[in-house]
């Protein structure tokens, strides 16, 4: 479970979040919504320790977030908006193997994580390729396998269908709705809900740093075009 408690995080003395109190469930599927600027980036970064709040904490599994990186990191797997930001190594493989040789996991757990991870987004057998050769779509998926091999309770995902063609992002929708049915918890963060706001058990909104909407996504649909938010026209 991830707690966020009354959590103010400021740049240059203005808070991007301010006062965010929410809670998020193991298995639960939560889109995150709002304009660009409301702080929807700063929040989740908080959830795996790659900021730490200026007030307020982040709770993950009861402990505070900061406290241990490593183990809030191996719950809450994170996959940024551009994939290329957090690949560290020039092969599929490698890039996939560096979170689990991090833990100090024996070979043959990591390399049973490697596959399984890449056989979740369709990847299996593409260990040796080199990622800067891959698709944009492609990478979206190494970007979630790398996630996928810390064994997360969350994945959280940070507009993972921008820059996507339509067969791209529906790759990438079918194997979050498999990961969901496993019972991994999703947090996608997105300006844009046309193509999660049917998949959510729950919406929460942000404007201006502070929860404007949290609500199922029948009730949500009605309220995120106040704050900018664009939803399915049916």
């Amino acid at each position: 479970m991830i707690a966020v408690r009354d959590l103010v995080h400021r740049y240059d003395g203005e808070p991007a979040v301010d006062g965010v109190s929410l809670t998020i469930d193991d298995g639960e599927w939560v889109v995150l919504a709002g304009p660009n600027g409301s702080g929807k980036t700063t929040l989740v970064r908080h959830f795996n320790a790659l900021l730490e709040p200026d007030a307020g904490e982040v709770l993950v599994d009861g402990e505070p977030a900061a406290a241990n990186p490593v183990a809030t990191r191996t719950t809450v797997g994170m996959v940024f908006q551009t994939p290329r930001d957090q690949f560290v190594a020039a092969t599929v493989g490698a890039d996939v193997a560096f979170g689990p040789e991090n833990l100090g996991l024996d070979r043959r757990d990591i390399d049973r994580r490697v596959d399984e991870a890449l056989a979740a987004v369709n990847m299996d057998g593409r260990a040796d390729e080199r990622i800067d050769a891959l698709s944009g779509g492609e990478q979206s998926r190494v970007a979630i396998a790398g996630a996928l091999a810390m064994e997360p309770a969350h994945l959280v995902l940070d507009e993972p269908f921008a820059g996507l063609d339509w067969p791209a992002r529906r790759s990438v929708l079918d194997h979050l709705d498999a990961l969901h049915d496993a019972g991994t918890g999703i947090v996608v963060v997105t300006h844009d809900v046309r193509d999660v706001l049917s998949r959510a058990d729950r919406v929460v909104g942000l404007r201006d740093g502070r929860v404007a909407v949290d609500a199922d996504p029948a009730k949500a649909r009605e309220r995120l075009a106040d704050i900018d938010v664009r939803v399915p026209e049916c």
